[in-house]
């Protein structure tokens, strides 16, 4: 193991492990943690990421988790401007200066036109016909003909699913909005694994399951909310 971390060493030198997280250099340790965990669920090859992206993310985490050694690169590196949130993952170089004035706004109106605007609307088709999905079903869970239609609802969402994770990783999310990101990120996360829950409900007839699938949908419906709140203050 000792090998392979010293390899690790030239692909991340000069490397700004803050944006590679998609954090401030200002994040308190949780912040960090929970945007580490976030990231390399997203960019896990399993979930068709790649191994360049998850180097990227663990040396980040290697060198920020640790208190003494993140003092030490903070020293040595200075402190960096806040970096966007990379839509890939991928290492983004030090310094690099935002956008200021007009040109910022612009970047900003591109990424919730193209991005934020469709996820969202993907998003609402997943989780608000949820309800009256749920009541359906609840007739009779052992009815095949209510399950099946439960089971083309899962699958539908797990395909509009795949869309918005195209669309966030399609374009970087600004400077200016990156805790709006990190929020629709969390977002994103909660319907992930309750449809997760949901399916594993339909293989086995968990209750547990069903439980915990409505639950985080039902957070990722009131962070949803929130989302809306956070754009309108955007765009004052």
């Amino acid at each position: 193991m000792s090998g392979q971390r010293r390899s690790l060493a030239p692909q991340t030198a000069g490397i700004d492990h803050y944006a590679v997280l998609g954090v401030s250099p200002l994040a308190t340790e949780a912040q960090i943690k929970a945007a580490y965990r976030a990231l390399v669920k997203l960019h896990h090859p399993d979930a068709g990421g790649d191994d360049q992206q998850i180097l990227a993310l663990n040396a980040a985490w290697e060198v920020l988790r640790d208190g003494p050694r993140r003092r030490r690169y903070d020293a040595a590196c200075g402190p960096a401007p806040e970096g966007s949130w990379p839509a890939s993952g991928a290492a983004a170089p030090r310094r690099a200066r935002p956008p200021r004035g007009a040109a910022r706004d612009e970047e900003l109106l591109a990424w919730l036109q193209q991005v934020y605007t469709p996820i969202d609307r993907l998003l609402a088709q997943v989780i608000n016909p949820f309800p009256a999905q749920l009541r359906a079903l609840s007739a009779d869970p052992y009815d095949d003909r209510l399950m099946e239609v439960f089971c083309t609802f899962l699958e539908q969402s797990q395909k509009r699913l795949e869309k918005v994770v195209t669309l966030y990783r399609s374009l970087a999310c600004p400077r200016s909005a990156q805790g709006f990101g990190l929020s629709l990120y969390h977002c994103l996360s909660q319907v992930q694994d309750a449809l997760g829950e949901l399916e594993r409900y339909t293989l086995g007839y968990v209750d547990s399951y069903l439980h915990d699938g409505r639950e985080m949908l039902r957070e990722a419906k009131r962070r949803r909310s929130l989302l809306h709140e956070e754009r309108r203050r955007l765009e004052l």
